[in-house]
């Protein structure tokens, strides 16, 4: 009677263990998947604030994720970060702030998944950022690796407009730069980075043209901008006018649009 009570007992509290740690397996399953769907609702949700231009609201959103681990999260605070900073109403002050802020956002997601082309991008965009406040030594330090990021983005991205239109952007600021930047340049490199208006026309003309397909040669007004600019050094002003005009006609759905 007394084995057989014992027994009985043995049986009841195995059970009850054997219970528990399924309910405690089920439970760490559904907050696994919680977890992830969250990521992806978030995701969601950012994507719909940034297409709506609500630039405060889309990173009060994603800095309460800024210790994700998620790759996509991160380059997203990144752009918000910088987007923010790009506001009139923000102060120099906190400009300075969130642009550090966005190249550590940037850098973390580069970390988290190096195969991300957007984390390359605005790796790239918020290392040229950084490089205002430190002066034109680091700016044109930084140029090489800037330049091998927004690549590394195209390689991984080759249909990605926005890329292209960087690399543009990085052949036309090479183009234009001052003498006094360029003795700067020819003292820290010994092949100091150079380029020509050709160079950026061929990347930001012919390359968006070619994949006019999948995707809209008109996606940014500052694309549109420094198409006539270039244009306008390259002595075709019929050109330069015909994308100038379309610079102005864009609709300003940004600052940056607004200033364009």
């Amino acid at each position: 009677q007394v084995l057989r009570k014992s027994l009985q007992r043995g049986f009841t509290l195995s059970t009850g263990s054997f219970l528990l740690y399924e309910a405690h397996k089920l439970i760490s399953g559904f907050a696994e998947v919680h977890a992830s769907f969250k990521v992806e609702e978030v995701i969601e949700q950012a994507d719909y604030l940034y297409g709506s231009g609500e630039t405060e609201k889309l990173y009060r959103l994603l800095v309460q994720h800024k210790n994700s681990d998620d790759a996509e999260l991160l380059w997203r605070l990144a752009r918000a970060s910088r987007d923010l900073a790009q506001l009139s109403s923000t102060s120099a002050e906190e400009k300075r702030q969130l642009a550090y802020e966005a190249l550590e956002y940037a850098k973390k997601a580069l970390e988290k998944n190096e195969a991300n082309f957007a984390a390359h991008k605005w790796y790239a965009i918020c290392l040229s950022d950084v490089g205002d406040f430190e002066g034109i030594k680091t700016k044109i330090g930084n140029a090489f690796v800037i330049k091998e990021h927004f690549q590394r983005a195209i390689e991984l991205n080759p249909k990605d407009a926005t890329t292209i239109h960087l690399i543009g952007i990085w052949c036309y600021s090479f183009a234009e730069m001052p003498w006094y930047q360029r003795k700067i340049a020819a003292t820290l490199f010994a092949t100091p980075p150079t380029s020509t208006f050709q160079e950026y026309a061929a990347h930001s003309h012919l390359k968006l043209f070619s994949c006019l397909y999948t995707a809209d040669p008109n996606f940014y007004s500052k694309n549109l901008l420094f198409l006539g600019k270039t244009y306008l050094k390259l002595n075709n002003k019929k050109m330069a006018l015909l994308w100038l005009s379309k610079a102005k006609e864009y609709p300003a759905h940004t600052e940056e649009d607004k200033q364009v």
